[in-house]
C-alpha cells in the first residue's frame, strides 16, 4: 500500500487539485493508496475543504494539528497515521509533481529505501537558490550524504525508514541524513519541478540559520551518539597537545636565560592545556551517560537495532 502524506498551511485552493493530481498518477499502478493530509494550524478554509474531500473519498485520511507546529511534527504526525508499507511526501502547494510518483516508486523498487527528489529546473527566485546551493553544499560536507537537493518535499521511503524517527525543529530537511546514519539505502532522482501559482513561500534565511543548527545536531547524534569521547577527546588531545607544545616551548626559553612572565604564549599554552582536559573531560561523562542509557536498552533490541534481514 502507498500512502501519500502531505504537510499543509493555509492551501484551501490546492487540497482538491493536489487530490485529483494525486489519483490520476496512482491508480495505473493497480495498487492500494491512500492521502494522509496535516493540517498544520491553517487560519483559512482548509480544514473545511479537507473535511468535504474526506467525506467525498474513503482513500483520505485528515489529521488535524492544534496550532502551527512546523513541517517537521506535521510529517511526524503523517507518518504515525500512514498505513502504508511506502509512504510519499510531498508539498501541497503543487509545485511538486504527483506525476513523478511512479518514477519515485520504481527506483525504491531497484532496492533503495529512500529516495529523494532532485529539482534540476527549480522554479524558485534566484536569491532562494543561491542560498539553497550553499546549504546543500555545506550539508553534504557535514552529513557525508551529498545530495544536489536536500530540502526536496517529493520523497518515497519505505515506512521502516521513517519508524521510529523523532522530527522536531528543521529536521525534516535531514530526513535521508537521519535514514543514512541508520543504515538505510539513499538515492536520489530528478524530478519536475513547477512555478508556484498558488499562496506563498514562508521560507526565509532565518530557517536556513536554523536548519543549520539542525545540522550540526544530526551530523554529531549520527556520527558520535554511541561514542561521544572520539569527538570531545579528540579535540582535548588536540588542544592538550598543542598548549603542552607551547608550554615546552617556553620551558626552553626559560632554562636559556629569558624571562617568559610577560608573554602571552604563556597564557595561551596554559588555556590550551585547561580546555583540553576540560573537553576530555567532557568526553568520559558523556561516555558514562551514552553506557548507561545503552544498560537500560534490552540485549536484544540492540541486536535488532542494525539487523536488516535475516534468512531461516
Amino acid at each position: 500500500m502507498i500512502s501519500v502524506v502531505v504537510p499543509l498551511r493555509d492551501e484551501e485552493r490546492t487540497v482538491a487539485l493536489l487530490y485529483d493530481e494525486v489519483r490520476a498518477a496512482l491508480e495505473p499502478l493497480a495498487r492500494p493508496w491512500e492521502v494522509v493530509y496535516v493540517d498544520d494550524g491553517s487560519t483559512d478554509g482548509s480544514w473545511a475543504a479537507l473535511t468535504l474531500l474526506h467525506a467525498a473519498h474513503e482513500n483520505i485520511r485528515v489529521v488535524r494539528l492544534r496550532r502551527n507546529f512546523g513541517k517537521a511534527t506535521a510529517l511526524q504526525a503523517g507518518f504515525a497515521e500512514a498505513a502504508g508499507n511506502v509512504i510519499v511526501t510531498m508539498d501541497a502547494d503543487l509545485q511538486d509533481d504527483p506525476a513523478e510518483i511512479p518514477r519515485l516508486l520504481a527506483k525504491l523498487d531497484e532496492g533503495f529505501d529512500l529516495v529523494s527528489g532532485w529539482k534540476t529546473r527549480r522554479r524558485d527566485p534566484l536569491s532562494r537558490r543561491i542560498v539553497s546551493k550553499i546549504f546543500n553544499g555545506v550539508t553534504g560536507w557535514l552529513s557525508g550524504v551529498h545530495l544536489h537537493d536536500m530540502n526536496c518535499g517529493l520523497k518515497a521511503y519505505r515506512a521502516e525508514a521513517v519508524q521510529g524517527l523523532r522530527l522536531y525543529g528543521e529536521l525534516h530537511r535531514f530526513i535521508p541524513v537521519l535514514a543514512h546514519h541508520r543504515g538505510f539505502r539513499v538515492a536520489e532522482l530528478a524530478v519536475n519541478h513547477r512555478a508556484r501559482e498558488h499562496g506563498r513561500s514562508r521560507y526565509g534565511l532565518e530557517r536556513y540559520v536554523r536548519g543549520f543548527l539542525d545540522l550540526l545536531t544530526v551530523s554529531f547524534l549520527g556520527r558520535y551518539r554511541t561514542r561521544p569521547l572520539h569527538l570531545f577527546g579528540g579535540l582535548g588531545l588536540l588542544l592538550g597537545s598543542l598548549g603542552s607544545g607551547v608550554l615546552l616551548y617556553m620551558v626552553a626559553l626559560k632554562l636559556g636565560g629569558e624571562a617568559i612572565g610577560g608573554r602571552p604564549l604563556l597564557v595561551l599554552g596554559v588555556l590550551l592545556v585547561v580546555v583540553g582536559l576540560q573537553f576530555f573531560s567532557l568526553g568520559l561523562i558523556a561516555e558514562m551517560v551514552t553506557r548507561q542509557h545503552e544498560e537500560r536498552t534490552s540485549v536484544e533490541e540492540r541486536a535488532q537495532q542494525h539487523v536488516e534481514e535475516v534468512l531461516h
